[in-house]
């Protein structure tokens, strides 16, 4: 069984799950490496809250498989000492104070009250701890729901939509706890729509759009420019760029003159127009970023999966 946050990393092979005769997951795979904030992303009803159910055991896949350190959650020897999820922030008890709360949960799990008063210090609830959770804020409820998924110390972290109801400084907090936590070499997966934070907090994403992946790959390389480029013959440049190109090349379809390249420089594709006799009108370099590669990789599509 796996004992180390070096040995959690959390992957999904060919990953299925239909309900009814569409899938809500259609044969995904992604590998969330430890010592990392990887981001997981898509447009509502793309199948991201149902993939995380099945990593921990609440869904069934179909076909394929969730795992956790090369195991099931089910599996796994002390899942909850080896996995801690946020995936709502309501499903406490209004008339238990949030210490109670997680002396509840701590009973069958061997953590101890001296744990529970640390724990609620690190996500700011010390003064709250004693008031029933039905006064709680939406952030303060995100707040115990965090101190819920971190009280046994695991390795992996699995969070949906984490910021939902913090304030500002609650989600610098947030940022720096989940940075904290993958310093350590802990496994951190973080499902949200701000798309802007995860640019800043994320080293890693993972998009999926109707079920299915549309990109897995580092951060930083979407920081990297693109060429637009507009030309009398654009499947002809396509293919020039695509001959030249290395494994990084991708190219995007504006419209029927213009694409957007990824991975060649705008003189390369200058040069190779030239030699391939195709006549460029436009040939201009854009910074990108996450929203920009969100959008254009799932705009097209926008029917939800489930």
């Amino acid at each position: 069984m796996p004992s180390s946050p070096s040995s959690c990393e959390v992957s999904v092979h060919g990953l299925t799950k239909r309900f009814g005769h569409r899938p809500a997951v259609d044969d995904l795979t992604f590998t969330v490496d430890p010592g990392q904030i990887t981001g997981f992303l898509g447009p509502n009803g793309a199948g991201k809250t149902t993939t995380l159910r099945m990593l921990l055991g609440l869904v069934r896949p179909t076909a394929g498989a969730a795992l956790i350190g090369g195991y099931r959650y089910e599996d796994l020897e002390a899942p909850s000492h080896m996995v801690g999820a946020l995936l709502e922030a309501n499903g406490f008890h209004p008339g238990r104070s949030g210490r109670d709360h997680l002396r509840t949960y701590a009973a069958g799990t061997g953590v101890s009250d001296g744990r529970i008063d640390e724990i609620l210090e690190a996500v700011g609830l010390t003064q709250a701890a004693r008031q029933h959770v039905r006064g709680y804020s939406l952030g303060m409820r995100q707040r115990l729901g965090v101190a819920s998924a971190l009280l046994t110390d695991p390795p992996v972290l699995i969070c949906d939509e984490p910021t939902n109801g913090l304030d500002p400084e609650g989600i610098r907090w947030l940022r720096w706890l989940l940075r904290e936590r993958a310093a350590r070499g802990h496994t951190v997966l973080v499902s949200s729509h701000l798309l802007a934070e995860m640019q800043q907090l994320v080293d890693s994403v993972v998009i999926i759009n109707r079920g299915r992946l549309v990109y897995d790959g580092a951060v930083n390389a979407i920081g990297m420019s693109s060429v637009r480029v507009t030309s009398r013959d654009a499947a002809a440049l396509q293919a020039a760029v695509m001959a030249e190109g290395g494994t990084q090349t991708r190219i995007e379809s504006v419209d029927d003159t213009t694409l957007r390249v990824h991975g060649v420089s705008a003189d390369t594709i200058g040069v190779l127009a030239l030699r391939a006799g195709i006549v460029v009108t436009q040939l201009v370099t854009e910074s990108s970023n996450l929203e920009q590669l969100f959008f254009s990789l799932t705009a097209a599509e926008n029917e939800p999966a489930a």
